[in-house]
Order: structure tokens, then C-alpha cells, then sequence
């Protein structure tokens, strides 16, 4: 295929058709609908189904699943894993080595610290310095 795509086989055996967006050189499925103002760095990928909004960063080594909502100007940092249908809210931060289950929510404005662990289908919230609030 042309010079801006590349074919990997997934553990199925199945082959999934990636782009390299053109804003960070990063990996989009085909089927993923990236902003053309995100930033999704080399080494990052976004799986198909996958939404990320205008200003978002992802940063590189994180992995967006299926289905999973990134939203206006959020960061993903590097290594992060954001789990199958998740959401992370408009301008909420995502640390380093962090992990976001499947359908789990991330509230607006958001800050999930370094290394945390978030559990499948949790709704968080937290306060500026990052503290965990009931959602």
C-alpha cells in the first residue's frame, strides 16, 4: 500500500489497516476519527472506532482502544492504556503507565495521576491536585 499506511496483524490473525496522522506521526486505525488539530505522536496508536478531539494529545506508546472517546484538549501521556469503550472527559490528563479499564468514565478536567490503576466501568472525578472525589 501506499507509503502512509501499514498492515499489523492483531493476535486474531487478523491484519488492521493503519494511517499515520498527519499532525505527530502516530498510528490511526482505519475507522478511528482523529481531529486534524490532535496530536497523536509516533510510537502511539488508535484503534478503529476510536474518537479523539480537536487539541487532544496522545502521547507516544499509549494505546487507545476500540470504541474509546478522547475528548477536546485531554492528555494521554506515555505508555497509558485506555480501555475499550472508555471515556476521558474535555481537558482531563491521563498519566504516565496508566491504566484506564473498559468502559470506564474520566470526568472533565480529570488529573489521573502516574501509575494508577483505573477499574473497568468506574466513573472519576477528581480536585485539581488530583485526589479522587465520588462521581
Amino acid at each position: 500500500m501506499g507509503k502512509n499506511y501499514i498492515d499489523i496483524e492483531d493476535d486474531q490473525g487478523a491484519t488492521l489497516r493503519y494511517r499515520k496522522h498527519a499532525n505527530g506521526r502516530g498510528l490511526v486505525a482505519h475507522g478511528a476519527k482523529v481531529h486534524p488539530r490532535a496530536l497523536i505522536e509516533a510510537g502511539a496508536y488508535v484503534e478503529p472506532g476510536a474518537r479523539v478531539g480537536a487539541g487532544a494529545r496522545i502521547a507516544r506508546g499509549a494505546w487507545v482502544e476500540p470504541d474509546a472517546v478522547i475528548g477536546e484538549n485531554a492528555r494521554v501521556e506515555a505508555h497509558a492504556h485506555i480501555g475499550q469503550g472508555a471515556a476521558v472527559g474535555e481537558g482531563a490528563q491521563i498519566g504516565v503507565r496508566t491504566e484506564i479499564g473498559a468502559g470506564a468514565r474520566i470526568a472533565r478536567g480529570a488529573r489521573i495521576g502516574d501509575d494508577e490503576t483505573v477499574a473497568a466501568g468506574l466513573r472519576i472525578a477528581t480536585d485539581r491536585k488530583g485526589l479522587w472525589l465520588a462521581a
